[in-house]
């Protein structure tokens, strides 16, 4: 009760201010003791802490989540089409998924309709299955290039650096998009990404908000029986950095030596890849909404001791430059 009032009392006036507001407001929204940079041009903040956090005040009110997503998607609307999106013989971005097994499958044609509605880009989309033997290569759009990569050695746990560099190899675009399977984006994503790149950056995270949906609601959702803002997201996270979708030109990502491979199962590259990607010059203000479809937690996301995030702690106290040469010597890209 006495969080509840808390939150009435001093974040309630907060999000009323920034949910009215004509202007994107809203992005400026964290827990009270959050710091917040602006972006040197246009709309989005950094986030000065470390880690991912959860915005608080909608775990008890939830129906500040929901006006908070309904906005972004007011200003930011996520559309997912059946249809081929134009070929683009000279991709400006090469989009890179990786996959494995059925049990995401309707997840992933979800995400793969969400690119399939891009607009004001040329673009290709590379789906890579890691596994044994290939089992969706029949069941994707026509227009997405299929990729197959058995796991190091049988019976290993998924490899989401893998995936990324053998896709990484194939793509034909100057600017690569890491993406998960299990993301919704904008029907503007790749365009404004591809703005950012423009203003010199190599490196773009544009995620502000990543709204987790439910079960229930991830399911009717991608039935059509739902829209994303049917109901308030289960979580909204902030400050999810390499996770999940972030942007890379190609050449930095050959220059920083790629991702590394030693990282197995759930966690831990995405945060030291981030920081090899510190040494270039890095957009780190968000300012994109993202969708995410439910699906069960990966065994390691709750395990007491993840050695995937040790190891990441491990090897980013290591000068950066270092572990960059050590990879290029491997040449995984």
């Amino acid at each position: 009760m006495r969080e509840r009032l808390g939150v009435w009392i001093k974040d309630r006036w907060r999000y009323e201010r920034a949910l009215r507001c004509p202007s994107r407001r809203y992005l400026s929204l964290a827990n009270r003791r959050e710091r917040l940079e602006p972006a040197p041009q246009g709309p989005g903040f950094a986030c000065c802490w470390t880690f991912t956090s959860r915005l608080h005040a909608p775990t008890l009110q939830p129906q500040l989540g929901e006006r908070l997503l309904r906005r972004c998607l007011a200003d930011a609307p996520i559309r997912r089409s059946r249809s081929a999106p134009p070929p683009a013989e000279q991709p400006q971005v090469s989009v890179l998924i990786g996959h494995r097994g059925q049990e995401r499958l309707p997840l992933l044609l979800a995400t793969l309709e969400s690119f399939a509605a891009q607009e004001q880009v040329r673009f290709e989309c590379l789906v890579i299955e890691q596994s044994a033997e290939p089992q969706v290569a029949s069941l994707l759009p026509a227009w997405v290039r299929y990729l197959h990569a058995p796991p190091a050695r049988p019976g290993a746990d998924y490899n989401r650096s893998l995936a990324f560099n053998s896709c990484a190899r194939q793509a034909r675009a100057p600017v690569l998009l890491l993406h998960d399977n299990d993301m919704l984006v904008p029907t503007l994503y790749l365009r404004r990404i591809l703005d950012r790149i423009a203003l010199g950056y190599e490196a773009v995270n544009p995620k502000r908000y990543v709204f987790y949906l439910g079960e229930a609601h991830s399911r009717a959702a991608l039935d059509g029986a739902a829209t994303f803002d049917a109901w308030p997201a289960e979580a909204i996270v902030q400050n999810l950095e390499a996770g999940g979708s972030m942007a890379i030109t190609r050449e930095a990502f050959g220059l920083i030596g790629g991702m590394d491979e030693t990282f197995e199962g759930w966690g831990g590259e995405d945060n030291e890849f981030w920081d090899r990607c510190q040494t270039l010059p890095c957009w780190i203000w968000g300012y994109e909404p993202i969708v995410h479809l439910w699906h069960p937690s990966q065994p390691l996301k709750s395990a007491s001791e993840n050695p995937n995030l040790a190891m990441a702690r491990e090897r980013v106290a290591e000068p950066p430059e270092r572990r960059i040469e050590r990879l290029n010597a491997m040449r995984l890209i």
